[in-house]
């Protein structure tokens, strides 16, 4: 593909002044629309060293409002980045919903440099492939608008701008070793490009190839391409509104349908045996052993560098904040967080509703303990009606999705499910109600959800069908009996733990042979 390129092309001044300005205009009004649209903007530069990443990003964003954008400038990761999957430095920032996020080189870094230099291992580069278009269509499908740039230069001409870059007293620093040592491997860097640009060039997120040996042909492409990317967003944004209001819906408060539960995954929680019941003296000793192997397997797994994610989810009053007290009680403070969700606000409003959760993954030897979580997405958004159809049935693939990321990484992931009967729950309404220290977990809110009851019960049933993977398998707690749900779960987590970090140990003695 690159080596079709016409690397000769160029524009002259009289063309370039013509052209230019009005397309920088273009692009602050863009800019704005975009910001009242609330339509979000991610702009990759990819290119060789000394292809002009860094003028184009100049110029691109020399008449934006500088409130409304934000550049990235990519390096090596940090040891706070190592510690995390390799996309969490990535979806930490992404941009809100009318911002502009500009990308100087990104999360192809793994496929590109990483490749090259062998900083990576040929496993972690082919889920590296998955992941990012993963990551790119989760971005398309919630309406972010994805531009990628690759400025290509010649070896020949990467050498020249290198010896006048030396010459300059003041741009000779951009030139180093490395600069150096990548030129003589161009032909690695090319192959390494190519399959870049052949296995991540997608109908939502395509490659804008730019042949970048003269300035101004590159800049007036940068910015045609931007434009034209920008505008056919707005252009969906507007279809997608004409169509909810001939529809008779806002597009945010379409009313949910509920789909067809899968026969034999229905009949699990119709099959939960919520008589379960653990004696004070059996509880007693049982955690008691649990708490002191938890305590042990905490140090274990920051020795081992190994993370941990425990999700809680549940009918309101399923006893989650107590079950999760017995979890935390043995364990160091400084190696774990508890994360309740509620509804996003703020930030956590204006992003792709995954952003939230990214921001909260565990770095690797540490616990993540989440009081709701994602779920809520294919849960209340879906029987309130917060969401779309297509949002939340496309909710169970990118969930999956997410918690494939996490665990590629190495990480423990335990969800529950903490079931009660209806009558059980009212008992706790009630008592809540009746006891002056529990008044306050009581709220009308939790009424009117209960009048929902079966609503939510399919929604869970369909959760429990399309989210309960091998590496992210559901336990579903019998919670009728607070003792009983308390052990199961720190069994549960116990044995999670101690599997993966076998797992660890037998791949660390693999390598050391």
């Amino acid at each position: 593909m690159l080596e079709t390129l016409d690397l000769d092309k160029k524009l002259s001044k009289a063309a370039y002044d013509k052209s230019f300005r009005p397309l920088r205009d273009k692009l602050r009004e863009l800019q704005q629309r975009c910001y009242e649209a609330k339509v979000p903007v991610l702009v990759v530069f990819e290119g060789w060293d000394a292809a002009g990443k860094g003028d184009s990003i100049e110029k691109v964003v020399g008449r934006l409002d500088p409130r409304g954008y934000k550049v990235h400038p990519t390096y090596a990761p940090l040891e706070e980045e190592r510690l995390r999957p390799f996309l969490w430095r990535f979806w930490t920032k992404i941009p809100a919903r009318g911002e502009i996020a500009i990308f100087d080189q990104s999360w192809y870094r793994r496929v590109l440099a990483d490749r090259v230099e062998k900083d990576v291992s040929r496993e972690d580069v082919d889920l590296a492939w998955v992941e990012i278009n993963q990551f790119e269509r989760m971005l398309a499908d919630d309406g972010t608008a994805i531009v990628k740039f690759w400025l290509h230069i010649s070896a020949k001409e990467q050498k020249k701008r290198f010896e006048r870059l030396e010459k300059s007293r003041y741009e000779r620093w951009r030139v180093t070793k490395r600069e150096w040592q990548a030129h003589k491997h161009y032909d690695k860097y090319l192959a390494a490009a190519e399959a870049m640009l052949e296995r991540t060039g997608t109908t939502h997120a395509p490659w804008t190839v730019v042949e970048a040996t003269d300035r101004h042909y590159r800049r007036v492409m940068v910015f045609k391409a931007l434009a034209d990317v920008m505008q056919r967003a707005l252009d969906r944004r507007t279809h997608e509104a004409d169509d909810a209001k001939r529809e008779g819906y806002t597009h945010a408060a379409r009313p949910s349908v509920a789909v067809p539960a899968l026969r034999e995954v229905e009949s699990v929680l119709d099959k939960v045996d919520l008589t379960r019941k653990l004696s004070e003296k059996r509880y007693g000793l049982e955690l008691e052993k649990y708490q002191a192997r938890l305590h042990e397997l905490q140090f274990a797994c920051f020795r081992a560098r190994v993370p941990v994610v425990i999700t809680y989810e549940g009918s309101d009053a399923a006893g989650k904040g107590g079950n999760i007290r017995r979890v935390i009680g043995p364990l160091d403070p400084r190696g774990y967080d508890v994360i309740p969700i509620a509804a996003p606000k703020g930030d956590d409003a204006t992003h792709h509703y995954l952003w939230r959760f990214w921001n909260r993954v565990p770095k690797a030897g540490h616990f993540a303990i989440f009081d709701r979580t994602w779920y809520g997405r294919v849960l209340v958004e879906r029987v309130e009606g917060f969401c779309t159809d297509d949002a939340w049935r496309r909710a169970y693939q990118e969930i999956n999705e997410f918690e494939r990321s996490l665990a590629n990484f190495g990480t423990v992931i335990v969800k529950f499910w903490l079931q009660v009967s209806k009558d059980e729950q009212l008992r706790r309404f009630e008592e809540r109600e009746h006891t002056d220290y529990k008044k306050y977990k009581i709220t009308d809110e939790d009424w009117r959800n209960r009048e929902k009851w079966d609503q939510y019960r399919q929604a869970v049933v369909d959760m429990l069908a399309h989210t309960s993977t091998s590496y992210a398998p559901w336990t579903i707690v019998e919670a009728n009996d607070k003792l009983w749900a308390r052990i199961k779960t720190m069994r549960t987590i116990v044995q999670a733990i101690e599997a993966q970090l076998g797992r660890a140990a037998q791949r660390k003695n693999g390598k050391q042979r």
